[in-house]
């Protein structure tokens, strides 16, 4: 016969060994109660199972109904971890495990004859199982490997307590019988969570992968793509222009005079003007992609479908950005940008190209007088960058060429026609 009494005692020590862990791992950030849950978990199905295993040396009372619904709100508290690690909200049924126990453990049928406590309990487990999968099942599951496999887990957990359930109801065992179907549920329960936990390992590691990489290609100030993450996304634009039989579109944006604004209003001031335009911008370009290129910088890639509609999408950002009050609360910073767009078709398009033309469009609103946006299309964004071209010493930035101001200067005024 399958020592149950031996098998308990292995459980309670590896789930107060597990709590431990988790209680650790809280208190590096105790914000976050996926770690708070899980080491409650373990904590109350070890205390749970401790109290069963003392069955005939504790009163009868804290061995059958109390030790068993304590493991099972153990249970629960897994269930509700599992939801916190996807910050969603904790649902009525977490708390179905010991529920479905105390609503049948009462009854004399099943208080009093051992086969059907031990078909009760493992409803009830099966119920657990059932949670854990429906709490590991979010639309994250077919993003993250480790999440499906997770939840496979849980369902082989649960129909290895629906058999044993089943088993009991149509056997009809005597208490040693039953016991055997309890212990061979219990370890094939074991086993499956101790599986479930390494894949939760995998699960949480896949998650802090994925979190430094966002990291890695994220702006930290304003949050939106950095130059690497931006310039990452330029083959998508471009297949998805080729698809839709659209054109590809290069925005540079630069912030008027935005060292006389960190001299007047401080580093603070700045850092508000960048932020709030890098919020406003990335509004107005949802079907392309927004970064910060560097500095004061940021760029898009966009599809559009000719050169009337990229400057539209330029235009939309500089007025409204004209409008939008940038705050730091002692005062109101006027800023306004300028913008250089570039374009061709997605066969022909190459990003670094693509880039040098809008830049050189960029220079050509600035000495246009800012403030304003120059677009250079096909023919122009192909041709290379005039060898007149020179440095700024003082400033570092490239002086327009006098066709690129001509050029700047009649694009303004057709836009104001």
């Amino acid at each position: 016969m399958f020592n149950v009494t031996t098998g308990l005692a292995i459980w309670c020590s590896e789930a107060m060994t597990l709590a431990l862990v988790a209680f650790i791992a809280w208190r590096h950030n105790v914000r976050d109660k996926t770690y708070f849950y899980w080491g409650w978990g373990f904590a109350l199905s070890g205390i749970g199972f401790a109290l069963v295993a003392l069955r005939g040396h504790v009163p009868s009372y804290l061995s059958v109904e109390v030790g068993n619904t304590i493991a099972l709100v153990g249970q629960s508290a897994w269930v509700a971890g599992y939801l916190a690690l996807d910050r969603r909200k904790i649902e009525w049924w977490v708390l179905l495990p010991p529920v479905v126990w105390l609503a049948g453990v009462f009854l004399p049928w099943v208080h009093d004859d051992y086969p059907n406590r031990v078909a009760l309990y493992n409803l009830a487990s099966a119920t657990g199982a059932t949670a854990l999968t429906m709490a590991v099942s979010s639309p994250g599951l077919n993003r993250e490997s480790a999440r499906a496999k997770l939840a496979v887990m849980f369902i082989l957990q649960a129909c290895v307590c629906f058999i044993a359930a089943g088993a009991v109801a149509v056997l009809s065992p005597d208490d040693m019988e039953a016991a055997n179907i309890a212990g061979l549920a219990a370890m094939g329960t074991a086993l499956m969570l101790t599986l479930a936990c390494a894949l939760t390992v995998r699960l949480i590691m896949e998650r802090s992968e994925q979190k430094l990489r966002i990291l890695s290609l994220t702006d930290t100030l304003t949050g939106v793509l950095n130059r690497r993450g931006l310039f990452a996304q330029f083959t998508r634009i471009q297949t998805k222009a080729f698809d839709e039989n659209r054109q590809v579109a290069v925005l540079l944006f630069d912030l008027d005079n935005f060292k006389r604004i960190n001299d007047r209003f401080g580093h603070q001031g700045g850092d508000a003007v960048l932020t709030v335009f890098a919020r406003m911008a990335q509004q107005f370009t949802p079907a392309g992609v927004f970064g910060r290129m560097g500095g004061e910088e940021f760029g898009a890639f966009a599809s559009v479908a000719d050169q009337t509609e990229a400057e539209a999408l330029a235009e939309t950002i500089r007025t409204e950005f004209c409008r939008v009050p940038v705050s730091t609360g002692d005062a109101i910073i006027p800023a306004t940008v300028s913008i250089g767009v570039a374009l061709a078709s997605p066969i022909e398009a190459n990003m670094d190209k693509l880039v040098s033309a809008a830049d050189r469009a960029l220079y050509a609103a600035k000495a246009a007088g800012r403030n304003c946006t120059v677009t250079f299309g096909e023919a122009e964004a192909a041709a290379p960058p005039p060898p007149e071209e020179k440095p700024d010493h003082t400033t570092g930035e490239l002086v327009p060429t006098l066709d690129d101001q001509i050029h700047a200067l009649r694009r303004v005024g057709s836009l104001g026609r």
